[in-house]
């Protein structure tokens, strides 16, 4: 008997290419303008510094829903069967075609978008296992790697008040079984990062929060992930995203000095780095190369969730950011602390509710990646003429020499700062900051 042929797979975005660099004068709506995998800026390539990530949430279980309506977005691939695993597996075919095809060479996930939650934590971990060993072998066949995993501890309902900032301590021990789970699997694809987003740990009201207790659970879940890590030879990164708020009106990791207030008050600030989120910054009133500053300076700075939200709005909307003036000032911070090491910028953004067809998700990942990418070339052109840092040194080059050194080397004293001002020192002389030159001259560098 012939041997039969092996079936060829389904093409989820039949009509669309692998997406290709045309370069600024393209017209063409399905190529980069900017972004050239393989140019090189400061001695790296392009994908080295950016290492793009698709998050799967978003890209692949977002629907267009939103508080006031259903999803708008519809896939074909969601209907295959009346089996949820065998949907999810068809879903993670679909979702390694679109990363070959917009040239991504990393994705991202939490556990429960990959796989269906079942009735107990043994099917939710056995669904798990199956859509992981699929994922694996698309991940050999393509060369997709991972860039991190996570667990979801914020949808289902019995993390309605945290997950290990839960008052009920069963629940603190289910989220330990999960991350446990998740930790495996993240390691079984290869992680280079493992993410803790805490979405519900905080507290509605004060009335009902033993706060110090919640924060020293947290601590010890924490700790114990650590600790499990060790034991299993996990070597991945453990990043903390910040957020302010939303969807509790308090989180505990508020914003990266928060957390890293909360890391060194436990003993953890050498377990862990941050991935920032540009949303997240605006929601806790900073810029997002603030976030940046504030975890760079720490030795904290580990992955970007790279979308933005929109300064009308009030809430977390995870659009796709094409803002190059604020891409590039991050950039530049990016750049000055030695980029993102394990980390990346994942797109952490989803179409817009009317954005329905195929073909819009791709115009999504390239206009957030072109302004990456062209955000990219400027900074280090900025970075490496010194067109700001020369300027800074300026400012604070009393700091370098004489009195100025010993108070960084804390060799200066109350006294003897006081003894040098009564005597040759005398009273200051204001010295402008050029505030307004200086936005004057980024705009002329964004533009020249």
């Amino acid at each position: 008997m012939p041997k039969a042929k092996a079936q060829k797979s389904a093409e989820h975005f039949a009509g669309i290419s692998k997406i290709a660099y045309e370069g600024p004068q393209s017209t063409n709506p399905l190529a980069f303008k900017h972004y050239n995998a393989d140019e090189k800026v400061g001695g790296k390539t392009m994908a080295e510094h950016l290492r793009f990530s698709i998050a799967y949430w978003h890209a692949f279980r977002g629907a267009g829903s939103d508080p006031f309506g259903p999803g708008t977005i519809v896939r074909k691939w969601e209907s295959s069967s009346k089996d949820p695993v065998s949907v999810a597996k068809v879903r993670m075919d679909a979702a390694f075609e679109f990363y070959q095809k917009i040239g991504a060479p990393f994705w991202c996930f939490h556990d429960r978008d990959i796989a269906p939650e079942g009735a107990t934590l043994a099917q939710s971990n056995k669904n798990l296992d199956a859509i992981v060993a699929h994922a694996k072998q698309l991940q050999k066949a393509t060369g997709v790697k991972l860039l991190w995993g996570t667990a979801n501890l914020f949808s289902n309902p019995r993390y309605m008040c945290g997950a290990s900032t839960n008052p009920d301590a069963h629940v603190f021990a289910y989220a330990a079984a999960q991350v446990k789970k998740a930790l495996e699997v993240t390691q079984e694809l290869g992680g280079e990062n493992y993410v803790f987003w805490g979405g519900r740990e905080g507290y509605e009201t004060l009335l009902n929060t033993d706060l110090k207790r919640e924060q020293d659970h947290l601590a010890a879940f924490l700790g114990m992930a650590v600790d499990y890590a060790k034991k299993i030879g996990f070597k991945g990164q453990f990043l903390i995203e910040p957020k302010p708020k939303e969807p509790t009106k308090h989180q505990y990791d508020f914003d990266c000095a928060t957390c890293i207030g909360f890391l060194r008050s436990y003993g953890l600030h050498k377990h862990f780095k941050f991935n920032i989120e540009t949303n997240h910054a605006t929601l806790a009133g900073h810029t997002f190369q603030h976030e940046i500053e504030v975890a760079g300076s720490a030795g904290m700075l580990g992955s970007i969730d790279a979308n933005t939200g929109d300064l009308l709005l009030g809430w977390d909307t995870d659009q796709f950011n094409t803002d190059v003036k604020e891409l590039t000032l991050a950039m530049m911070s990016i750049l000055k602390f030695g980029g993102l090491g394990s980390g990346g910028f994942n797109f952490d953004a989803k179409l817009r509710r009317p954005s329905i067809d195929l073909a819009d998700l791709f115009h999504a990942h390239i206009g957030g990646m072109d302004a990456y990418a062209h955000a990219l070339k400027l900074a280090h052109r900025i970075n490496s003429e010194g067109v700001f840092s020369k300027k800074v040194a300026a400012r604070y080059a009393s700091y370098d020499s004489g009195y100025g050194r010993d108070i960084e080397k804390g060799k200066a004293s109350f006294e003897s700062l006081e003894k040098l001002v009564l005597g040759q020192l005398g009273e200051p002389t204001p010295v402008s900051g050029k505030q307004e030159y200086l936005e004057n001259l980024l705009n002329t560098e964004l533009f020249r």
